[in-house]
């Protein structure tokens, strides 16, 4: 199957844009990034991306902060469309496990892409509270772990495995800093990499030799030195 490509935006402009590309099987957001367009209204401006992005899959998250709020939150969000995912936190912001509202909305056939998740412990805790005929996504913030020094491969290795006997669940590489990571996550077998609009760019020009980045770069360094007539 390989690993499907999403893109992780909220941007108006940017949606129209990714939505065209073959290399984009799909959307998440996320409300820093719905804040960051500039989105007032959350519910309309959710309406708005989903104009735009009609068939491929697209994840809404939950803002609230207890499970009988998020049960609530995602009952609605899913109404909005065929191909929407609703997002929902592991734990609130009191580190609670939000079990409660993950089998309440899996009970109801609600596709789920449950984020914030660090560690293979939270994806097993994920796995007890789910069925298997009902789509879930477990996004595993790769790029956030790595960026306190820790390794986070063990963890999506372990993940995986852990969910191999459900074919409804896909383990997803979230939080990515550089297009090196798509490579890791097919390399470990993630099901979905979601990405930047800036790095997926990057990915699509893959393929350069170390010859051309050694005379690209050398070229850039020589371009910058005369623009600023620097004199030894």
């Amino acid at each position: 199957m390989g690993t499907k490509i999403f893109c992780d935006i909220a941007d108006l402009s940017n949606v129209r844009k990714f939505n065209k590309k073959k290399i984009v099987k799909g959307f998440t957001t996320n409300p820093s990034l719905m804040r960051k367009a500039g989105a007032k209204n959350y519910k309309l401006y959710s309406q708005q991306i989903i104009k735009i992005c009609k068939k491929k899959p697209i994840s809404f998250e939950v803002f609230a902060d207890n499970s009988k709020s998020m049960i609530k939150q995602g009952i609605q969000i899913n109404k909005w469309g065929k191909n929407v995912y609703v997002k929902v936190p592991v734990v609130n912001s009191k580190n609670r496990f939000s079990g409660q509202a993950i089998k309440e909305l899996n009970k109801q056939n609600i596709k789920l892409n449950i984020t914030a998740v660090y560690t293979a412990k939270q994806t097993a805790k994920i796995l007890k509270n789910i069925n298997k005929s009902t789509k879930v996504i477990i996004s595993i913030f790769g790029g956030r772990a790595a960026d306190t020094g820790k390794d986070p491969v063990p963890e999506f290795k372990k993940s995986i495995k852990l969910a191999k006997s459900f074919k409804n669940v896909s383990i997803l590489w979230a939080s990515v800093r550089e297009p090196y990571n798509y490579l890791q996550a097919k390399q470990l077998g993630c099901h979905i990499i979601t990405i930047p609009p800036k790095i997926i760019e990057k990915i699509e020009k893959f393929g350069k030799t170390f010859d051309q980045l050694t005379k690209e770069t050398v070229k850039t360094f020589l371009i910058d030195s005369k623009k600023s007539n620097f004199k030894i």
